[in-house]
């Protein structure tokens, strides 16, 4: 049974089952200390479980999703749900950053390692990692034991037995960290989930305070510099605010997330924007898995509503579409949108954002030029890969999946592309007549 050294209170279901499963079943050796946070300069690291074995000190986030998740560059793409930026990624900077707090209090302490894990809770939970970055880093209850025995985890240069400096590391996290006393809370938003992020921004899901038990929603806490001077810091609030201020220009609609609020906290060393949790599933997980119609549309209704209201999205991929338990698509990932005319751009950021398949061809070298002709094209290439299951090339934007409408959204020329609404227009009606259509070609030519 491991010693429990501290800690604050848990934030759900699943961090309690990880702590008393550590509790009851690890080593008698091993020392647990719970929900904390670590303070470094204006920043707060939230952690769930700092584990202390017998060779390494171990961060562990705790993850209750559920279900098949797919991980795509550094974001993970969960069932029924938005998907939101790598735990691992945001993990391994805070192992770093308490490595280095530790250190600064005990130059000994270099040679412990200074490990960070993700615990999937759930029992039908799957992590799909093709490039294999996270997987290494994540495991599930019934495996969290043997990876946080496993020895081989330590990397070279640091010391395989711990134990020498078990006083030292905690006398270095009591001068370091402090318990979290209560479930992090931004306003009157209370968070019952961390769910990723990076160095700029945490994603959490939270629920209103005042109301346990109401819906959820998605909270996306951006990090700001409080010192920098008056003009740095007007312009990072301009360039954390771009979401908020591009949903704000479009009335509520269906087919576009509805933001809720934006506001600061603290010292302005934080902003945070409020999003509806959306209950669907990234279009990036449904590519290639047959026609789809009724998204393509609801895709064009989401992008024509914005449109018509002065807002370019400008970083449109199947990753910002979520399709809804009931087959509908809601357009999301409105941070680099450009919201009308201004005095200032977050263009200069789209080079490190953009996926190169879905940029219009005259953008390519040129992001800052993106337009609503520019979005149409991407919608175009989504509309082609979910038709054919293969991306557009110049080539090969042609078959009798394809309707005309389509490959003129993919035209090279800005101008003789349809508008989001005229290709809409084009579209409507035509899934239900065009498989009649197809379905009787095939008949008459297999003569059935």
């Amino acid at each position: 049974m491991a010693e429990i050294v501290g800690g604050g209170r848990p934030v759900n279901d699943a961090e309690r089952r990880v702590i008393a499963y550590l509790r009851d079943h690890a080593p008698a050796d091993w020392l647990l200390l719970h929900n904390i946070e670590v303070p470094r300069g204006h920043d707060v690291f939230e952690v769930d479980l700092l584990v202390l074995t017998g060779h390494s000190l171990v961060v562990v986030d705790v993850k209750g999703t559920r279900g098949r998740i797919e991980v795509s560059g550094t974001r993970w793409f969960p069932p029924r749900r938005e998907a939101f930026g790598s735990p691992v990624a945001k993990l391994r900077g805070t192992a770093k950053a308490l490595k280095g707090l530790l250190v600064s209090r005990a130059t000994q302490l270099e040679r412990v390692y200074v490990d960070s894990l993700v615990v999937l809770t759930s029992p039908d939970a799957e992590l799909v990692d093709p490039a294999g970055r996270d997987a290494v880093n994540v495991t599930t209850l019934d495996g969290l034991l043997a990876t946080l025995s496993d020895v081989s985890r330590v990397r070279r240069g640091c010391t395989p037995d711990a134990r020498p400096y078990m006083t030292a590391i905690l006398d270095a996290l009591n001068q370091t960290v402090r318990r979290s006393t209560a479930p992090p809370r931004f306003g009157n938003w209370e968070v019952e989930e961390q769910l990723g992020g990076d160095a700029k921004v945490t994603e959490y899901r939270a629920f209103n305070a005042t109301l346990p038990g109401s819906e959820t929603v998605l909270l996306r806490a951006y990090q700001a510099d409080p010192l920098a001077d008056a003009e740095a810091r007007a312009a990072e609030r301009q360039r954390i605010a771009n979401a908020y201020q591009s949903l704000a220009r479009i009335p509520p609609h269906p087919c576009v997330v509805r933001s809720r609020d934006f506001f600061a906290i603290d010292d302005e060393s934080r902003f945070v924007l409020v999003l509806d949790d959306v209950h669907g599933q990234a279009l990036h997980l449904s590519l290639g898995r047959g026609a789809r119609m009724t998204v393509i549309q609801d895709l064009l209704r989401g992008l024509a509503h914005a449109h018509a209201n002065g807002v370019v999205h400008r970083a449109l991929t199947p990753a910002c579409v979520l399709v809804t338990d009931d087959g509908h698509a809601v357009l999301t990932g409105f941070d680099y949108a450009k919201p009308g005319p201004r005095n200032y751009t977050v263009a200069h950021e789209l080079g490190n954002v953009l996926d190169a398949a879905y940029v219009a061809p005259e953008c390519q070298a040129r992001p800052d030029r993106m337009t609503t002709a520019s979005d149409v094209y991407a919608a175009g290439a989504i509309a082609y890969q979910l038709l054919t299951g293969e991306l557009p090339t110049s080539a090969d934007a042609q078959g009798p999946d394809v309707p005309e409408v389509v490959r003129r959204m993919l035209d090279h020329s800005p101008a003789k592309r349809p508008t989001a609404a005229e290709a809409l227009d084009a579209l409507q009606g035509l899934p239900a007549q065009g498989s009649r259509l197809r379905r009787l070609i095939r008949r008459i030519v297999s003569g059935s």
